[in-house]
Protein backbone atom coordinates (compact mmCIF):
# COMPACT_ATOMS: atom_id res chain seq x y z
CA UNK A 1 0.00 0.00 0.00
CA UNK A 2 1.28 3.45 -0.94
CA UNK A 3 0.50 6.35 1.37
CA UNK A 4 0.66 10.02 0.37
CA UNK A 5 2.02 12.86 2.45
CA UNK A 6 1.50 16.48 1.38
CA UNK A 7 3.45 19.19 3.21
CA UNK A 8 2.09 22.70 2.78
CA UNK A 9 5.00 24.48 4.46
CA UNK A 10 8.51 24.79 3.00
CA UNK A 11 10.58 21.80 4.15
CA UNK A 12 14.24 22.13 5.19
CA UNK A 13 16.39 19.99 2.90
CA UNK A 14 18.41 18.23 5.61
CA UNK A 15 15.23 17.43 7.49
CA UNK A 16 13.78 15.88 4.32
CA UNK A 17 16.82 13.66 3.78
CA UNK A 18 16.80 12.45 7.39
CA UNK A 19 13.07 11.75 7.14
CA UNK A 20 13.53 9.72 3.96
CA UNK A 21 16.47 7.72 5.32
CA UNK A 22 14.50 6.79 8.42
CA UNK A 23 11.42 5.97 6.34
CA UNK A 24 13.16 3.64 3.89
CA UNK A 25 14.69 1.71 6.77
CA UNK A 26 11.23 1.23 8.25
CA UNK A 27 9.91 0.13 4.85
CA UNK A 28 12.79 -2.34 4.55
CA UNK A 29 11.98 -3.68 8.03
CA UNK A 30 8.30 -4.05 7.02
CA UNK A 31 7.32 -1.55 9.70
CA UNK A 32 5.92 1.10 7.38
CA UNK A 33 3.99 1.46 4.14
CA UNK A 34 5.54 2.86 0.99
CA UNK A 35 5.23 6.63 0.69
CA UNK A 36 5.02 9.39 -1.90
CA UNK A 37 5.83 12.76 -0.32
CA UNK A 38 4.75 15.97 -2.10
CA UNK A 39 6.44 19.13 -0.86
CA UNK A 40 8.36 22.32 -1.59
CA UNK A 41 11.79 23.48 -0.43
CA UNK A 42 13.03 27.02 0.24
CA UNK A 43 15.44 28.24 -2.48
CA UNK A 44 18.55 26.04 -2.55
CA UNK A 45 20.89 24.07 -4.78
CA UNK A 46 21.64 20.39 -4.39
CA UNK A 47 24.72 18.60 -5.67
CA UNK A 48 24.35 15.02 -6.84
CA UNK A 49 27.16 12.47 -6.85
CA UNK A 50 28.33 13.61 -10.31
CA UNK A 51 28.38 17.34 -9.49
CA UNK A 52 31.58 19.32 -10.11
CA UNK A 53 32.59 22.82 -9.02
CA UNK A 54 32.61 23.89 -12.67
CA UNK A 55 28.81 23.72 -12.68
CA UNK A 56 28.47 26.39 -9.98
CA UNK A 57 28.28 29.86 -11.53
CA UNK A 58 27.30 31.85 -8.46
CA UNK A 59 26.20 30.63 -5.01
CA UNK A 60 22.93 32.51 -4.85
CA UNK A 61 21.51 30.01 -2.36
CA UNK A 62 22.81 27.37 0.07
CA UNK A 63 24.34 24.30 -1.57
CA UNK A 64 23.61 20.84 -0.14
CA UNK A 65 25.65 17.79 -1.07
CA UNK A 66 23.47 14.75 -1.45
CA UNK A 67 23.77 11.09 -2.35
CA UNK A 68 21.26 11.16 -5.17
CA UNK A 69 22.26 10.68 -8.80
CA UNK A 70 22.97 13.54 -11.17
CA UNK A 71 24.68 16.93 -10.88
CA UNK A 72 23.47 20.31 -9.61
CA UNK A 73 19.85 21.30 -9.55
CA UNK A 74 17.71 24.01 -8.02
CA UNK A 75 14.79 23.65 -5.63
CA UNK A 76 12.44 26.40 -4.55
CA UNK A 77 8.86 27.58 -4.08
CA UNK A 78 6.59 26.93 -7.05
CA UNK A 79 8.27 23.62 -7.74
CA UNK A 80 6.51 20.38 -6.85
CA UNK A 81 9.04 18.08 -5.22
CA UNK A 82 8.04 14.42 -5.40
CA UNK A 83 9.97 12.08 -3.12
CA UNK A 84 9.14 8.41 -3.66
CA UNK A 85 9.93 5.71 -1.13
CA UNK A 86 8.97 2.52 -2.96
CA UNK A 87 10.07 -1.08 -2.46
CA UNK A 88 11.18 -2.25 -5.90
CA UNK A 89 11.86 -5.76 -4.65
CA UNK A 90 8.30 -6.29 -3.49
CA UNK A 91 7.15 -4.92 -6.82
CA UNK A 92 9.39 -7.44 -8.64
CA UNK A 93 11.04 -4.56 -10.46
CA UNK A 94 14.68 -4.60 -9.34
CA UNK A 95 15.72 -2.58 -12.35
CA UNK A 96 16.74 1.05 -11.86
CA UNK A 97 16.49 1.91 -15.55
CA UNK A 98 12.96 0.53 -15.65
CA UNK A 99 12.10 2.55 -12.54
CA UNK A 100 13.37 5.75 -14.20
CA UNK A 101 11.37 4.95 -17.31
CA UNK A 102 8.23 4.37 -15.20
CA UNK A 103 8.77 7.72 -13.45
CA UNK A 104 9.21 9.37 -16.83
CA UNK A 105 6.01 7.91 -18.24
CA UNK A 106 4.16 8.99 -15.12
CA UNK A 107 5.23 12.63 -15.43
CA UNK A 108 4.68 12.63 -19.21
CA UNK A 109 1.11 11.46 -18.63
CA UNK A 110 0.55 14.13 -15.96
CA UNK A 111 1.81 16.86 -18.30
CA UNK A 112 -0.35 15.48 -21.12
CA UNK A 113 -3.41 16.05 -18.93
CA UNK A 114 -2.50 19.76 -19.00
CA UNK A 115 -1.86 19.69 -22.77
CA UNK A 116 1.94 19.79 -22.40
CA UNK A 117 3.96 17.33 -24.48
CA UNK A 118 6.83 16.00 -22.41
CA UNK A 119 9.58 13.75 -23.73
CA UNK A 120 11.99 11.22 -22.24
CA UNK A 121 15.55 11.32 -23.57
CA UNK A 122 17.82 8.30 -23.20
CA UNK A 123 20.97 10.44 -23.05
CA UNK A 124 19.80 13.10 -20.57
CA UNK A 125 17.55 12.16 -17.71
CA UNK A 126 14.50 14.23 -16.91
CA UNK A 127 11.46 15.36 -18.86
CA UNK A 128 11.88 17.77 -21.75
CA UNK A 129 9.54 19.98 -23.74
CA UNK A 130 9.88 21.77 -27.05
CA UNK A 131 9.40 25.46 -26.30
CA UNK A 132 9.27 27.36 -29.61
CA UNK A 133 11.90 25.12 -31.15
CA UNK A 134 14.14 25.01 -28.06
CA UNK A 135 14.43 21.90 -25.90
CA UNK A 136 14.02 22.80 -22.23
CA UNK A 137 13.76 20.70 -19.09
CA UNK A 138 10.54 20.89 -17.11
CA UNK A 139 11.20 18.07 -14.63
CA UNK A 140 14.51 17.00 -13.12
CA UNK A 141 15.16 13.52 -11.71
CA UNK A 142 17.58 12.60 -8.96
CA UNK A 143 17.08 9.19 -7.40
CA UNK A 144 18.80 6.87 -5.02
CA UNK A 145 18.11 3.23 -4.21
CA UNK A 146 19.13 1.48 -1.00
CA UNK A 147 18.32 -2.20 -0.45
CA UNK A 148 16.01 -1.86 -3.47
CA UNK A 149 14.00 0.88 -1.77
CA UNK A 150 13.89 4.19 -3.61
CA UNK A 151 14.21 7.68 -2.23
CA UNK A 152 14.76 11.24 -3.48
CA UNK A 153 12.84 11.65 -6.75
CA UNK A 154 11.49 14.37 -9.04
CA UNK A 155 11.36 18.16 -9.16
CA UNK A 156 8.57 19.36 -11.47
CA UNK A 157 8.59 23.05 -12.36
CA UNK A 158 5.11 24.44 -11.88
CA UNK A 159 5.72 28.16 -11.30
CA UNK A 160 9.18 28.69 -9.75
CA UNK A 161 11.32 31.78 -10.28
CA UNK A 162 13.37 30.51 -13.22
CA UNK A 163 15.99 33.24 -12.72
CA UNK A 164 17.17 31.29 -9.67
CA UNK A 165 18.70 28.73 -12.02
CA UNK A 166 21.31 31.23 -13.17
CA UNK A 167 23.59 30.32 -10.27
CA UNK A 168 24.24 26.83 -11.67
CA UNK A 169 24.53 24.90 -14.91
CA UNK A 170 21.43 22.75 -14.34
CA UNK A 171 22.30 19.05 -14.52
CA UNK A 172 25.61 20.05 -16.15
CA UNK A 173 23.88 20.73 -19.50
CA UNK A 174 25.10 24.07 -20.86
CA UNK A 175 23.23 23.92 -24.15
CA UNK A 176 19.72 23.45 -22.77
CA UNK A 177 17.39 25.64 -20.76
CA UNK A 178 14.74 25.09 -18.12
CA UNK A 179 11.09 25.95 -18.24
CA UNK A 180 7.92 25.57 -16.18
CA UNK A 181 4.24 24.94 -16.63
CA UNK A 182 3.62 28.65 -16.01
CA UNK A 183 6.23 29.59 -18.64
CA UNK A 184 4.27 27.39 -21.05
CA UNK A 185 1.13 29.37 -20.15
CA UNK A 186 -0.42 26.62 -18.04
CA UNK A 187 -1.71 27.98 -14.74
CA UNK A 188 -2.32 25.21 -12.23
CA UNK A 189 -2.46 25.09 -8.45
CA UNK A 190 -0.32 22.58 -6.59
CA UNK A 191 -3.45 20.95 -5.16
CA UNK A 192 -4.89 20.43 -8.65
CA UNK A 193 -1.56 19.05 -9.85
CA UNK A 194 -1.39 16.71 -6.85
CA UNK A 195 -4.78 15.23 -7.73
CA UNK A 196 -3.55 14.36 -11.23
CA UNK A 197 -0.23 13.04 -9.91
CA UNK A 198 -2.14 10.61 -7.70
CA UNK A 199 -4.55 9.59 -10.45
CA UNK A 200 -1.82 8.88 -12.98
CA UNK A 201 0.53 7.24 -10.46
CA UNK A 202 -1.65 4.17 -10.07
CA UNK A 203 -1.79 3.60 -13.82
CA UNK A 204 1.98 3.01 -13.83
CA UNK A 205 2.78 1.79 -10.31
Amino acid sequence: MVKWLISNQLIDYNHAVKFMEAKIQRIYDSLSDELVWLLQHPPLYTAGIRATDDDIVEKLFPVYKTGRGGKYTYHGPGQRIIYLMLNLKKRNKCDVKLYIRDLSNWIINVLKYFNITGEFKEDRIGIWVNNNGVEEKIAAFGIRVRKWITYHGIALNVSPDLSHYRGIIPCGLKDYGVTSMKELEVEVSLSELDDILKKEFYKIF
